[in-house]
């Protein structure tokens, strides 16, 4: 009944589906190209068997570095096909995989469309980033022979409830997986308990990506750039957490701070310039390239694909996603650059390694906007507190590499039993 609830729910929506394309395409217009994929309509073939990998967004396409490089050097003889959701995250497949993957959007989870997928490219194993549970594409996968794994999943309690409401379909969807990887044992045992089977904990992926050289020598092109002063980095940030924070840095000013702010999302860096013009502050934008003038307290870091090279280029970083319930962005990059890192009370989608990063001493946790300011001053003033935060973030990021092999494992038994 659940399932002929979901699949009517999705017919309700199909008419306004090319709406809503057309409406995000104001802003995104890669929302408004290849239109035809998100209903199972293929130009694209593969000429040699097929291993695809969906992630859904921009993290966790970046997330699959190291299992698509994997992948690649292991099976060479083997075409890969990487699936997104969104726009950004299919400009960052084609920047960072275009020209050794095929890239194309994932159908909407029609049970035809679905069907049309698995049969036009016929993979012979699907990996699946996170949390991606779609009951149709996961059920004519499983219909059509094709194993799907599970990859770097993770399952917050708040999530774990809300499928605990659609338990029978939430069983039927997780049946289909052929396996799980978790990120930890929690994750696992949530995942388990919803009703999947032969869940393994073989860590998060992130801690596998090796920062760029070039994000390096970029980072230090940036710090040129904003001179010699103590600089803060509000990453990632999300909507609602800018204004929270200007307001909190104009409440209590620190002699000197440069404050770089990254908008999570390449939509909203105007919005975020607006918000820095109508509070009459002084800002200059990544963009521009120009080096910022002393009086300048602002850069809006209006670029995509530089987060490593803006954690190498800072002295303080705060994770976005953090102050407000979004669960918070990814720390681990700013760990693996060496970046002193701040977070808030909002964790839920890093809780694991923000737990473990903190008791590792290369993270601080703050309960508000007030809190992050004031340990921001702290640590403006404390530069060995910073060195040993940076240190321990270093050290933090080698100790939980790893999982990129361990889950190599679990896709070379699945193949193995397709005779391959």
């Amino acid at each position: 009944m659940l399932r002929l609830l979901y699949n009517g729910l999705l017919y309700i929506a199909l008419p306004f589906i090319p709406l809503r394309l057309w409406w995000r395409g104001r802003r995104e217009p890669g929302y408004r190209a290849h239109v035809a994929e998100r209903f199972g309509s293929y130009a694209a073939r593969a000429e040699r068997p097929v291993i695809w990998l969906h992630a859904v967004s921009v993290g966790e396409t970046r997330a699959a570095q190291p299992l698509v490089k994997a992948l690649a050097a292991r099976y060479p003889d083997h075409q890969l096909l990487l699936t997104q959701m969104t726009a950004t995250g299919r400009a960052t497949a084609e920047e960072l995989y275009g020209k050794d993957a095929l890239i194309a959007f994932l159908p909407y989870d029609y049970a035809w469309a679905a069907h049309r997928f698995i049969e036009h490219f016929r993979p012979r194993l699907g990996v699946v980033m996170e949390t991606e549970l779609w009951p149709n594409l996961l059920r004519a996968a499983a219909g059509h022979g094709v194993p799907v794994l599970l990859a770097n999943a993770r399952l917050s309690p708040k999530s774990a409830r809300g499928y605990a409401r659609i338990a029978a379909l939430a069983r039927e969807t997780l049946a289909d997986l052929a396996a799980v990887a978790a990120q930890s044992e929690p994750d696992a045992d949530r995942l388990r308990a919803l009703g999947a089977y032969d869940a393994a904990v073989t860590g998060n992926l992130k801690f596998d990506i090796v920062p760029p050289d070039e994000m390096r020598s970029r980072a230090q092109a940036l710090r040129t750039l904003w001179g010699d002063r103590p600089v803060f980095l509000a990453a990632s940030t999300r909507e609602g957490e800018e204004a929270i924070l200007l307001d909190a840095l104009a409440a209590r000013r620190i002699e000197g701070l440069l404050a770089v702010i990254v908008p999570r999302h390449p939509q909203r860096f105007d919005e975020v310039a607006r918000m820095l013009e109508r509070r009459g502050f002084a800002y200059v934008r990544r963009s521009e390239g120009r080096p910022v003038p002393a009086d300048c307290g602002y850069v809006l870091g209006d670029s995509m694909g530089e987060m490593f090279a803006y954690y190498g280029a800072c002295d303080i970083a705060w994770i976005g996603g953090s102050l407000l319930p979004y669960g918070a962005q990814n720390l681990i990059e700013a760990c693996a650059m060496g970046a002193p890192v701040l977070i808030g009370p909002s964790t839920y989608n890093f809780a694991q390694a923000a737990e473990l990063a903190i008791e590792a001493g290369a993270a601080i946790q703050v309960a508000d906007a007030a809190g992050l300011v004031g340990e921001v001053a702290r640590l403006v003033a404390d530069p060995a507190s910073r060195a040993r935060m940076g240190e321990a973030g270093l050290a933090f990021s080698v100790a939980h590499q790893g999982a990129t092999e361990r889950t190599m494992r679990i896709v070379e038994r699945l193949l193995a039993r397709r005779g391959g």
